[in-house]
């Protein structure tokens, strides 16, 4: 290459050297920090449930036989509903006069629709679809260091609670969302989220929600799910260090999946955050289908970094 030829091809790319330049030193320096920002710690879950569709209501009804009747063939013969053919057929074969024969059948035919579904046959009004409405949300905190009595807390929860019953699983529930609504003093960060969906993809969108968070975790310390328990160690770390370090976190999270409608409130403040620790944690165990609740440092006296939020809970925000 001529001498010529160098300069103006030195000259072309001196612009974009200096640009260069600093994309290199920043990544440098994201990944030269990224091996202590983004070690993963261990965590703890609690959850269970299931996605089965709602059984379709029973009434207990008892009917009669057709033959079991011996009144007139005008009355409520059959099941009890609507007048019957012995009524209708004489309008037709004896000269009920036609338009006005046909209204007659179209109100009859509309009167046993409609008895039809409030004796529980139909899906009108009874409410029963095999597809219903489901919510999935939600909810998660950031807790400054000196909250470890929420580590205590879900740590007891995890060896004793019944997570393969209703009743047991809205225990859970309102246990977990109690021991972060009891000292709003060490809220830092919070943040919410809810999907209205079908019963036949809120499994998809609770088991997404549910793995985002797993994932942040090195191992799962302690875990109970569907009374399954499993766990190396729950007992407390020495934390006399962590005394001294500033700035340090708890993470909680609870994700649950409730029949019907549920819409938690964006967080902004205190009184957010509360407003929605109480709405989650008062579904009722007949509409709760599914929950799990995880925490991370899952033992008492570990904390998280500043730069360890930051990196793996970047969604949250400022309370």
């Amino acid at each position: 290459m001529s001498r010529s030829k160098l300069t103006r091809l030195k000259s072309w790319l001196r612009p974009f050297l200096k640009p260069l330049l600093v994309c290199v030193l920043a990544l440098v320096l994201v990944f030269s920090q990224a091996d202590g920002a983004l070690a993963a710690r261990a965590g703890g879950r609690i959850g269970g449930g299931s996605f089965r569709a709602p059984s379709r209501p029973s009434y207990g009804r008892t009917y009669s036989s057709p033959r079991s009747y011996r009144g007139p063939s005008r009355g409520y013969g059959g099941g009890g509903f609507g007048f019957g053919f012995p009524l209708i057929m004489p309008m037709f074969g004896f000269g009920g006069g036609g338009l006005f024969s046909l209204l007659i059948f179209f109100a009859i035919a509309s009167f046993l629709m409609r008895s039809f579904r409030e004796s529980g046959f139909g899906d009108g009004d009874t409410g029963y679809t095999p597809n219903p409405n489901v919510a999935v949300a939600r909810i998660q905190v950031g807790l400054l260091a000196k909250a470890r009595h929420l580590q205590d807390d879900l740590n007891r929860l995890a060896t004793s609670a019944d997570t393969s019953s209703s009743a047991g699983l809205a225990k859970v529930l309102q246990e977990s969302t109690l021991s972060l609504l009891r000292h709003p003093e060490y809220w830092a960060y919070a943040d919410t989220d809810t999907i209205d969906t079908k019963l036949t993809s809120a499994e998809t969108e609770f088991n997404r929600l549910a793995l985002m968070e797993r994932s942040k975790f090195s191992l799962e310390a302690v875990s109970n799910v569907n009374n399954q328990i499993s766990g190396k160690d729950v007992t407390a770390l020495p934390d006399a260090d962590n005394e001294q370090l500033p700035g340090e976190y708890i993470i909680a999270t609870v994700i649950v999946a409730t029949q019907g409608k549920l819409k938690l409130p964006s967080v902004n403040s205190e009184q957010d955050l509360q407003k929605a620790l109480n709405q989650i944690g008062a579904i009722p165990s007949d509409a709760l289908m599914a929950i799990e609740v995880l925490w991370t440092p899952q033992a008492s006296g570990e904390t998280l970094t500043g730069d360890e939020v930051i990196a793996q809970y970047p969604n949250l925000k400022l309370v």
